[in-house]
């Protein structure tokens, strides 16, 4: 995996803007991998970053880059809890809710709406996209169905970061350098 796919899909939770980006990956050996995911763990992780494999299908992975401390408070929110259960989920902390999506992606066909709750999407929004579809006002990085001024902004932070992290990549810098420590 280069690092110009990761700062692609993932600069706002590398500038912890979001607590996670979610992204596919050609990969032709699944050892091999495995080896690079450890490799980018033990070289991010002291920033508060950690990457998982999701998914494994068809010669893809779907990895998670994600701020496990941001992830615990954001399903700490009492509409995230009251969705996760919903969903099945228990709620005794965000590695057993983690545990339970990483379940739900590997044996079911369908995404599991929820997932918003894990990249850092407003809990209203997610609660809107699984219950009120049709009164979605505002769609771009997720679909907004509560403040859509406050989610235009986080949408161009979103693009603005992908751009500076990208000119930075071709700069020279590293992922290390690159990587908010938080």
């Amino acid at each position: 995996m280069s690092n110009e796919i990761l700062i692609r899909c993932c600069a706002p939770t590398m500038a912890c803007l979001k607590t996670g980006n979610m992204f596919t990956c050609a990969f032709d050996s699944r050892k091999q991998m495995t080896k690079e995911l450890r490799q980018l763990n033990q070289r991010l992780s002291h920033k508060g970053l950690r990457i998982l494999p999701l998914r494994w299908r068809d010669g893809k992975a779907l990895l998670y880059l994600y701020r496990p401390k941001l992830l615990e408070r954001d399903l700490r929110d009492p509409l995230s809890r009251k969705l996760l259960s919903e969903c099945g989920y228990t709620c005794e902390g965000a590695s057993v809710c983690l545990v339970r999506l990483i379940s739900r992606l590997r044996t079911e066909e369908d995404f599991p709406h929820e997932v918003g709750l894990f990249l850092g999407y407003p809990p209203a929004d997610v609660d809107g996209f699984m219950h009120r579809k049709d009164e979605c006002k505002l769609s771009g990085l997720w679909k907004v169905y509560d403040d859509v001024e406050s989610a235009i902004r986080q949408f161009s932070r979103c693009r603005h970061c992908t751009e500076v992290y990208l000119d930075c990549l071709s700069r020279g810098f590293s992922l290390e350098k690159l990587a908010v420590a938080k």
